[in-house]
């Protein structure tokens, strides 16, 4: 199995909000999840991962909800894009929690080894499918 992101846009609220369906893999874990966002994080995304890394240690980080009980967010999800050394290997990390109770508790958190060339892809996919015109993303190690 080869890393993966599958993300499916379900008919909600557009073009103004966003309900995400995502299937990720780092070949050796997966995990599917949904989360609800404004339409402009694709915009978003895209501005940040075309250019990433702008250097050495860039660090783009996007965070939605919160896993603090206080906060009372149905959810937490990150998406992390990192550099892993000085020659340019790049990471990018996801986290998500449903902040269920348990037994319904559902929480992953894993990375994507990448190369810079594959995250800007990642970034161009983001911009195109930010368009509204496709119901699936798919990028691919």
């Amino acid at each position: 199995m080869s890393a993966y992101i599958r993300i499916t846009r379900i008919p909600y609220e557009e073009p103004y909000h966003l309900h995400l369906a995502f299937e990720v893999s780092n070949g050796r874990q997966s995990c599917c999840f949904e989360y609800f966002d404004n339409a402009d994080t694709l915009t978003h995304f895209a501005d940040k991962l075309e250019v990433f890394p702008r250097h050495p240690t860039d660090v783009f980080l996007y965070e939605v909800g919160s896993e603090r009980p206080e906060d009372r967010w149905g959810y937490y999800f990150r998406f992390r894009a990192f550099t892993t050394s000085s020659t340019g290997h790049c990471a990018i990390q996801l986290r998500f929690n449903n902040n269920e109770a348990l037994p319904m508790r559902e929480l992953f958190e894993f990375c994507i080894s990448a190369e810079p060339n594959q995250i800007a892809n990642l970034g161009r996919l983001f911009r195109h499918f930010s368009k509204l015109e496709d119901d699936v993303l798919e990028w691919s190690i």
